[in-house]
Parts: C-alpha cells; structure tokens; sequence
C-alpha cells in the first residue's frame, strides 16, 4: 500500500469540550485512544451533559482533573467523583480556601457546588496520567494561587484553565489574584511549551501561544515591550 493511502495513524490523545454551567466553562473530556480511559478537567456542573459525552465517545472515566477552586471549574467535581468513584487531582494546594467557600459561593451565584477534598494536590513539575498519557503539570498562580495548568508534550495540547483566552487573559481582582505573577506566568511558564502549542482556555474558543504571542494586547510580545 502506497503512503498516500495509508490510513492516518491514531493520535495518542482526543480532547472534547463541553461547556458547563451558566458561565459557558469549558469542561474538557480528554482521553487516551489506546485505552479509551479518560480524565473530566474542571466539571463544574451540568453532569447529564458529561456523562452523556461519556456515553457518546464510549470512554471510561479514570479521574477528574481540576485547574483551579473557583465554582464554575469545580463545583461539582466532588459530586461526579463520588457517582464515578474515581480519585480527584489538582489544583494546588494554594486554592484550598477556594475550595473551601464553594458552599457559600454555589448560594452567591446560584449555581450548585459542594466542597470537596482532592485526593492528590499538585505542584510545579508533577505528572499526572490518564490511560497511558502522562501529562506535565505546571504551576501558573495569578488568576488564582492555587492555578494549574495539564500539558501533553506530545499532542502538543495544554489545558490552561484560566490564565489565559483568545485575545484576552484571566482576571486577576478576586482574593489572592496577582497580576505580576499571572504575566509571568503566561510569559515564563507557557510560551516556553511552544509556539504551535494549541491550548483549551476556560472560556471561550481554542487558540495557539503563538497567536496569542502575536495579537493578544495583553500579552503579546509587542504589547509587553
């Protein structure tokens, strides 16, 4: 059989978004082709819409992966956990009283949310696995100072939460943000990973660091000088 017609190889990693909860958040099913386990990063509520994309897609939840501890990331992330009775990693410990309030925050929006216990609490330089993928974790406080971000080298694929949008970056005037240290984080934690890096913000649609390094006035390298 010529090349050409080759069929495509498997990519070792699929993603899905499904938007959750009043606020549009991306929630990410990511899982691995050759095991078809996979991991929910931020379910934040609407927990028919996940496990109807489970169902859809055929995988086996492994575990729930959480960026950061504000409501619409993981407001329901201990509910799903305790359904699915998989084990909860992230975010880092700094977001503890995030995670902490969501009772009160969940009465404040009128979104539903309950606090929870992460199995694993992570830090700069862990891994994580989800099948056979094993994903890079990396430290980025500023939104808030607990944030994670989960890299995938070889798909070239980061799940960046917050910290980071099309044209825009995460807002830094709740408890503990910082925008020095959110700068640094997109300039010193995620541009490295690569300009072709695609990555899944919190909000809204997919974008590349490189273009964001080009036309993001916030962040771009002409608008930092």
């Amino acid at each position: 059989m010529s090349e050409a017609n080759s069929p495509q190889p498997q990519p070792p990693m699929r993603a899905a978004i499904i938007p959750v909860t009043a606020f549009q958040q991306n929630c990410s099913l990511i899982w691995c082709t050759r095991t078809m386990r996979g991991a929910f990063v931020d379910p934040g509520g609407d927990l028919a819409k996940l496990r109807e994309a489970l169902a859809k897609t055929g995988v086996t939840l492994e575990k729930i992966l959480v960026t950061h501890g504000h409501l619409d990331h993981c407001g329901m992330a201990g509910e799903l956990a305790k359904e699915a009775g998989v084990p909860i990693e992230g975010p880092h410990e700094d977001d503890r009283f995030w995670i902490a309030q969501l009772g009160d925050d969940s009465r404040k929006w009128q979104m539903e949310g309950h606090v929870f216990e992460p199995d694993r609490w992570l830090v700069d330089g862990d891994q994580v696995t989800v099948g056979e993928l094993v994903l890079d974790v990396i430290h980025c406080p500023g939104h808030t100072p607990g944030h994670v971000v989960f890299h995938h080298p070889a798909s070239h694929l980061a799940i960046v939460g917050d910290v980071l949008f099309q044209g825009s970056i995460g807002r830094t005037d709740f408890p503990r943000g910082n925008h020095a240290d959110l700068i640094a984080s997109i300039t010193q934690k995620l541009w490295p990973l690569g300009e072709e890096t695609t990555f899944i913000p919190g909000h809204g649609p997919v974008s590349t660091f490189g273009q964001e390094r080009a036309s993001n006035p916030f962040v771009a390298d002409i608008a930092l000088g």
